[in-house]
């Protein structure tokens, strides 16, 4: 059974992100990929980290343990204002490679309009380099988020494409994983003079 974690990217309280990672984690469960005791749903609006650097009374301490433990990531950001939020960008200067190397990621942007591309390109091009997760070639974005996922079932044409493209992500995320376990377990990654990305 795999062990997969979904990061709600946002830092509000009962988050559209917090939905999304929710719904996909459930997901994963109902195709047989993960279960209850092996999927975590890291929400950073319910319990936020406080801006890096910090002393140890965040919940950092928490989620490495969660992340050091499993095969997968998915990693859920709204677009706010044409960027990643905030949260998600303080997640990655914590987490690093002890926590994320040589793991598969899904990428999910989240859009209350018709955005959601640009925090999936500015995470791409920065947030993998010290902690050296391993983005999929594919990604999903949620437009229109409210008016999404928000039932098992399909709710109109637009949901019901979602559904099956997150099927679709999903089971790339499940085959990397699976292919990713040798390579990580054949990589030193104890070599202090490369503990940072190039």
């Amino acid at each position: 059974m795999l062990k997969i974690a979904l990061v709600a990217g946002s830092s509000r309280n009962n988050s559209q992100s917090g939905k999304v990672a929710r719904f996909l984690r459930q997901r994963l469960i109902q195709l047989g990929y993960t279960d209850d005791a092996h999927s975590r749903v890291i929400d950073l609006g319910l319990a936020p980290l406080p801006l890096w650097p910090a002393d140890d009374s965040g919940p950092w301490g928490l989620y490495s343990k969660q992340l050091i433990a499993v095969d997968a990531v998915v990693i859920i950001s709204p677009e706010w204002n044409g960027m990643a939020c905030p949260a998600i960008k303080n997640f990655f200067i914590y987490a690093g490679k002890a926590e994320l190397a040589h793991k598969p990621g899904l990428l999910v942007g989240v859009s209350s309009g018709v955005g959601g591309a640009y925090p999936i390109s500015e995470l791409r091009a920065s947030s993998y380099k010290n902690c050296r997760l391993c983005y999929l070639p594919e990604h999903l974005i949620v437009r229109n988020v409210e008016k999404v996922l928000n039932t098992p079932a399909p709710c109109n044409e637009d949901d019901q494409r979602l559904h099956a493209r997150i099927d679709y992500e999903l089971d790339i995320l499940v085959k990397y994983a699976h292919a990713l376990v040798p390579v990580r377990a054949a990589i030193d990654m104890t070599n202090p003079e490369f503990a940072n990305g190039m």
